[in-house]
């Protein structure tokens, strides 16, 4: 599984450590990956993602999983969560048809 979040795409930088000697090497800056399980609303189901902290108060200040999905652009988003904005945005069309 590789070091990036399934909902922002964020991953693994490279740079550099600089000492007081101005010596420099290779480093890696991992981003903050948290194990979480977040609720789909319109599903009605939990969901395990692995995802970096700042996504996660990404999704809490949106309004939840369903509203971040369906304002995050396909090209940020792992399979699973394409997968899952495909069918919220499916359900959701599926009800506002029922309620017109």
């Amino acid at each position: 599984m590789s070091r990036s979040c399934e909902l922002t795409g964020k991953a693994v930088q490279s740079g550099n450590n600089v000492s007081h000697a101005n010596n420099k090497t290779r480093r890696r800056f991992l981003p903050n990956l948290c194990s979480v399980t977040l609720i789909s609303d319109a599903l009605g189901q939990s969901y395990r993602l692995r995802v970096s902290a700042h996504a996660l108060r990404s999704v809490e200040h949106r309004g939840g999983l369903d509203a971040f999905l369906l304002k995050a652009k396909e090209g940020e988003l792992s399979m699973r969560a394409r997968l899952l904005k495909r069918q919220i945005a499916k359900k959701n069309v599926g009800e506002t048809a029922a309620a017109a």
